[in-house]
């Protein structure tokens, strides 16, 4: 097997800087100190700074007396120091108690594993003087990924002898045990490193651990203070012709010396430069390639990780036996051109690249060959092996080359992963990963993309350069939509990471209640990008008479320090989500629907709004055309919408609710007071004294008519029975869906469009671009005839959204936004929402503010909490609402909103998306009053 085939598979980590971490030895044993023999006095030294990786397994060795434990608790927190007796105390109630060693080590491994897994600096504090303890330890370290350090305390028997004597527990110490721990500690101090152990710090005596001091320094990996931004650059291989042309068009600069070559290359807006590896090999120029990109790196104008090419050529360079295929050959003989400086300084840029760099507060991870989020920030040859080379199964394909393991479609980490080494025709995103590899080399393309921007920027190859061995992948892997949704993604509890509420909990048992209604009635998870958030009712009003007022509505946001707030109409239908694409290819390229598909139209809870696709297809027509005349796909710069609307009316969905509640209601109360009433009346006729008792009824009469009426308002013939769409029915009036005549589609917002999310814009942005679609369908009407909306006599399908403008700290607004309101409930309507203009505000604390509240209409209120709410005494009670769990749901379901928009903005894959709006889901079926 060749050096070659070794490091293929693993081969222990040669580099100097990352895998040792600057890997030295400072025993500092000096003449009259060899093995066995006992110190000889020596000069003062100067303060003595012990360098410890931010994560590592810290061991401390030495006899039992040595300071370990007060050297522990000098250095470092008591949370990251494993103290051997706190664990042999924690299983017999005796610290001194050796026979429970073994399960007291057995707790510290325990203990360590997991601090280790989870990112945590690790100390253990026990003698460790027997190379058995310390290979444990050493194992558990390799098994994290993290780099052992031993600290060694070498103190005198005599000072060993007195500290133990002046302890309780310990006076009748045998002083053979510190002897035999004294040899057993000679003997391995020459040995440490060689047990693995990248870091030895030896401190003898009193004065050198007294005048110690512990610095933690930062892993060569981690750069997660460097936010960029970055423009990451795809396998190279030699072609200098192409970077430079990749590179102006990013807006570099180049740099040439006195013969012409570039040398560096800077972006006047201050943007880095990073290269995925694979730099040489099979192109016409590696060594140009070098020159240039160990100039910015130099300049610090880039980074740069290695490539398993560069590990090759690195190793041919130190002298190692490595076969001359896959291109080396031609890079030996560019070479070999130049002089012998440049060739050293090639091997030293090598000699010094990192494996990989965690970036941008740790949600960039730039590696050449992929890298699954165990390993991330992590540092061993196993690590390196990765992300240089992937993994393998083992098996060879048949082309004679290594069958590489598809890590990315298993990926699920936060961090995106941007890589190369496996070229394929187009880089494409799959699970929050990208393949930057596109082939230049073969005749394809050199790829870049823009962080934190997540735009790709491509040159073309000049020429094919080299012949591959097997013709590039058809489709890169996993295709545009990244893997399959999988239940491990969304069952359980659940923990989703949002941009403007953080970590945001899904609790197991409300997983469940989503996972039912997802998989049995949602529509195509791939049409499903976002679920609207339910929204929080307005502050209880103290007006008589009024359950919900403005006046509380605006004087909540102005506590919030809001001062400019949009009230809109609150349309009585069903929140509705349509997705509307351009065209049937734009859904099939996009979003990966079957032919005939050209998007969605769903409820709140991901259903599809209408059985019949053809009436679907027919309204996303109509929205299409609409968009299409009014100019909106050019101006925004997409073939998709995403629009948050209302559907009316109301009965369009909601006939089971009207016919088994509120017509049950009404038609109760329609049977049972007309014979009441009489009864009352005629008893009242023969001089019975009922005058209070036939008043109460009566009262109650009127509140059941005006509950029947509120409802009515709200309920009309749809379809083919639609003589006039704004004639009233009771529930259950036939409505032939596959015609629209009688529906109105009420849109209040465009959510995002192609590569962006619009939810930030402001809403007075918002519904101007909306007053144009909707002003467009009279000349889309005209021209279809009349058809898909209604005829030209009646109503259209799209709807205004009225709207005024208040300012919450004028008088004068708030009364005018006061009688607007009053204005609209009494003419029949629901009542208003009320919105900041501006979005995504925050309060002075930095947490966010209700998006909109709603206020809704005395007599619409009826509806919900009964005929007589209306009355002192229900008003009194009703008063009483615990308005905080939901007003919590609307912005943790806001934020998630967001979060799921965002991330299809950004292109990240299906799951990712899906992640979020499975959330909102979930948290719907919180209990909370659904009154309110």
């Amino acid at each position: 097997m060749t050096d070659d085939d070794r490091t293929e598979y693993g081969e222990k980590n040669e580099h100097p800087h990352e895998d040792q971490q600057e890997s030295r030895s400072a025993q500092d044993s000096g003449p009259g100190q060899e093995c066995g023999e006992r110190p000889q006095p020596r000069p003062e030294r100067a303060p003595r700074t012990l360098a410890v990786p931010d994560l590592s397994l810290v061991v401390l060795i030495g006899a039992t007396g040595s300071g370990k434990s007060t050297f522990a608790a000098r250095h470092f927190r008591p949370t990251e120091v494993l103290s051997s007796d706190f664990c042999r105390g924690l299983v017999s109630d005796d610290e001194n108690d050796q026979s429970a060693s073994g399960d007291a080590f057995d707790v510290l491994h325990f203990i360590a594993g997991k601090r280790l897994a989870a990112g945590r600096l690790t100390v253990v504090d026990a003698t460790n003087v027997q190379s058995e303890a310390r290979t444990q330890l050493v194992r558990l370290a390799r098994e994290h990924d993290v780099l052992p350090v031993a600290i060694v305390l070498d103190m005198p028997e005599q000072v060993c002898a007195a500290r133990n004597a002046a302890r309780a527990d310990r006076a009748g110490l045998p002083r053979r045990v510190i002897q035999r721990h004294q040899r057993e500690l000679r003997r391995s101090l020459r040995h440490l490193e060689r047990e693995g152990f990248r870091k030895v710090h030896v401190l003898r005596g009193p004065e050198e651990v007294a005048a110690a001091e512990v610095v933690t320094e930062r892993r060569f990996n981690d750069l997660r203070h460097l936010t960029g931004p970055f423009d990451i650059i795809g396998d190279i291989h030699g072609c200098r012709s192409e970077l430079e042309t990749l590179l102006g068009m990013l807006g570099y600069s180049l740099v040439r010396d006195a013969l012409g070559r570039p040398v560096d290359a800077a972006h006047p807006e201050g943007r880095t430069a990073v290269f995925v590896g694979d730099l040489v090999d099979r192109g016409p120029d590696s060594p140009g390639v070098l020159r240039l990109v160990m100039g910015m790196v130099g300049a610090g104008h880039a980074l740069c990780v290695p490539g398993n090419h560069e590990n090759k050529l690195g190793r041919y360079l130190k002298g190692r036996k490595v076969q001359h295929t896959h291109g080396l050959a031609e890079t030996i003989e560019q070479l070999d051109k130049e002089d012998a400086a440049f060739r050293t300084e090639v091997g030293e840029f090598i000699r010094g690249l990192v494996s990989h760099y965690v970036l941008d507060g740790g949600d960039l991870v730039v590696c050449h060959a992929g890298l699954p989020e165990k390993y991330h920030g992590r540092t061993s040859g196993r690590v390196r092996s990765f992300a240089l080379y992937g993994d393998t199964t083992g098996e060879t394909d048949e082309f004679g080359l290594p069958v590489r393991y598809p890590w990315a479609e298993d990926y699920r980490g936060r961090a995106a992963v941007v890589y190369g080494h496996t070229p394929t025709p187009r880089a494409n995103w799959l699970n929050n990963t990208l393949c930057l590899d596109t082939g230049c080399v073969f005749g394809g393309a050199m790829t870049a993309l823009r962080w934190p921007e997540r735009e790709l920027v491509d040159v073309p190859a000049e020429r094919v350069w080299y012949e591959p061995t097997k013709p590039l992948l058809t489709e890169a892997p996993g295709g545009a939509d990244g893997r399959p949704l999988d239940l491990k993604d969304v069952t359980g509890r659940r923990i989703v990471e949002t941009r403007y509420m953080g970590r945001l909990a899904v609790k197991e048992e409300n997983a469940a209640a989503a996972l039912e209604v997802m998989s049995r009635f949602a529509i195509d998870p791939r049409l499903l990008p976002y679920l609207p958030p339910t929204m929080a009712p307005c502050a209880t009003s103290s007006e008589e008479g009024y359950l919900e007022h403005p006046a509380e509505a605006f004087a909540g946001y102005r506590a919030d320090g809001v001062r400019e707030v949009v009230c809109e109409e609150k349309h009585m239908g069903s929140r509705a989500v349509a997705l509307v694409c351009r065209d049937e290819t734009v859904a099939g390229e996009r979003f990966g629907v079957p032919k005939g598909v050209s998007g969605a139209l769903y409820t709140r809870t991901g259903r599809p709004f209408f059985d019949d696709p053809e009436a679907t297809e027919s309204l996303l027509r109509r929205v299409r055309d609409c968009a299409e005349e009014a100019g909106l796909w050019d101006e925004l710069e997409t073939d998709w919408l995403l629009l948050d609307a209302e559907l009316m009316p109301w009965s369009l969905k909601a006939t089971g609710l009207l016919r088994k509640q509120y017509a049950a209601v009404g038609a109760a109360s329609g049977a049972a007071f007309p014979g009441v009433l009489g009864a009352l009346d005629a008893a009242a006729a023969r001089g019975v004294e009922v005058a209070p008792l036939l008043g109460r009824q009566r009262d109650r009469a009127a509140d059941a008519a005006a509950f029947t009426e509120a409802y009515r308002r709200y309920c009309w013939r749809v379809g083919a029975t639609a003589a006039d769409a704004g004639a009233p029915q009771e529930p259950g009036g036939g409505a032939g869906l596959g015609e629209l005549d009688g529906v109105r589609l009420a849109p209040f917002q465009i959510l995002a469009v192609r590569g962006r999310s619009l939810a930030g814009l402001a809403h007075t942005e918002q519904l101007a671009l909306l007053d144009r679609l909707i002003a467009a369908e009279g000349a889309v009407a005209a021209r279809d005839g009349g058809t898909a909306g209604g005829a030209t006599d009646r109503p259209g399908l799209l709807a205004t959204t009225r709207r005024i403008l208040v300012d919450t700290g004028d008088e004068t607004s708030v009364a005018a936004g006061v009688a607007w309101w009053q204005e609209l409930t009494a003419d029949g309507g629901e009542g208003m929402v009320v919105k900041p203009v501006q979005a995504l505000i925050r309060q002075a604390d930095g947490r966010l503010v209700q998006p909109g509240v709603k206020c809704r209409g005395r007599e619409y209120l009826r509806i919900i909490y009964g005929p007589e709410y209306t009355r002192p005494e229900n008003l009194r009670r009703l008063r009483v609402r615990h308005l905080g769990h939901k007003r919590s749901l609307a912005l943790r379901e806001y934020a998630l909103g967001l979060e799921a928009l965002d991330r299809m903005a950004d292109g990240e894959p299906l799951w990712r998306v899906h992640e979020a709006v499975f959330a909102v889901l979930a948290l719907e079926s919180e209990p909370v009053d659904p009154r309110l």
